[in-house]
């Protein structure tokens, strides 16, 4: 019989390796380089002078149900963002909005979750953060009026000298730089022969070289790669880290084991995983893991259900996050945000898993 250890530890690096040996090079890779593209040359002030209360709400809730994409956020990095914003000006509502989606939208979770977890959940993911991230805004602007009005008295001059100000660079290269990154994401984890994959890759290359020569600085070019390495070093070891810990996990407890709690999509398990996701702190992408391996969504152990549910309070709130979050803007503010993203990735999950599919 093997040794419980040993036995933990082979199961640990199987995990790791058949994580880093299917995703690395055609998913993390690409997502690192358009990740670091997003933090160096997407303006922050192009997003937070939107976030006003006097800003058209289509407008604003709509930006800041994105942005977390924009800004490559993580989880770790949303909360000092959200008081960030909070303090140049930003209405409590779109300041929310991005508090909810900005992990879960992460570009990097986003390709993650639909190459390891499926594209279903992928998409599911995406588009349930982006919909309850706006209802919960609405919610708590409506809830809480006097943030706004306050906002609206003390920051007018400072957004009017937000807006006042331009990028010189032609409008087109940014979007047609990122549509280049993206289709080399897609086409590098698509099914296309090995030849025809590497050639669409190589001439799309060739386009990124073209635009970062003739339109983009020295310096910009640097802190790209800055940002890349940064973003690959604070990430990457944890999830390799995390990976392997909880191949050594599964070892002692099985997927099996909760099978009980989340096997179905009824209603108590799409809570309880709700629940689980708003306790526990889980680092950017090691969710991905953690519901794929060690909840056995990947073995038909978790369902779709409370895996979404799951998704979508994990890299949104958590003990140690809600004890920020309650610094910021108080126990009553943080009450209730904190029940709204319970109860509606309870409801996103309960209607994704009985939907048929």
């Amino acid at each position: 019989m093997t040794d419980p250890i040993i036995g933990s530890l082979l199961m640990g690096w199987d995990t790791l390796f058949g994580y880093l040996s299917q995703h690395v090079v055609t998913c993390l890779i690409p997502a690192f380089f358009i990740a670091g593209a997003i933090a160096s040359f997407i303006k922050k002030d192009a997003i937070l002078k939107y976030f006003s209360p006097e800003t058209r709400k289509s407008t604003s809730y709509g930006i800041a149900s994105v942005s977390g994409a924009v800004l490559a956020v993580c989880s770790c990095t949303i909360l000092p963002m959200f008081a960030s914003i909070l303090k140049k000006g930003s209405g409590l509502g779109p300041a929310i909005t991005f508090l909810y989606a900005g992990p879960a939208i992460n570009i990097l979770a986003i390709v993650y979750t639909a190459q390891v977890l499926g594209l279903d959940l992928g998409i599911a993911r995406a588009v349930a953060a982006i919909v309850l991230s706006i209802v919960i805004g609405l919610i708590m602007m409506s809830l809480f009026p006097a943030h706004d009005e306050e906002t609206t008295k003390t920051h007018a001059a400072a957004r009017r000298a937000v807006m006042a100000k331009e990028d010189t660079r032609p409008k087109w290269v940014i979007p047609a730089f990122f549509v280049f990154l993206v289709a080399i994401l897609l086409i590098g984890t698509s099914a296309l022969d090995v030849f025809y994959r590497l050639l669409i890759v190589y001439f799309l290359s060739m386009a990124v070289a073209f635009l970062l020569i003739y339109y983009f600085t020295r310096d910009e070019i640097t802190d790209w790669g800055l940002e890349i390495w940064d973003l690959a070093r604070k990430i990457f070891p944890i999830l390799v880290i995390g990976t392997f810990a909880l191949g050594v996990l599964a070892f002692f407890l099985p997927p099996e084991t909760f099978k009980p709690y989340f096997g179905d999509n009824s209603l108590q398990a799409n809570f309880l995983a709700a629940l689980v996701g708003a306790i526990l702190y889980m680092p950017t992408l090691l969710e991905v893991p953690v519901i794929g391996t060690t909840l056995g969504y990947l073995s038909g152990s978790m369902a779709k259900g409370p895996a979404l549910a799951l998704l979508l309070t994990g890299p949104s709130v958590s003990l140690p996050s809600l004890l920020v979050i309650y610094r910021i803007i108080g126990a009553k503010k943080t009450l209730v945000y904190a029940g709204l993203v319970i109860v509606f990735s309870t409801m996103a999950g309960f209607i994704f898993g009985n939907m048929g599919w």
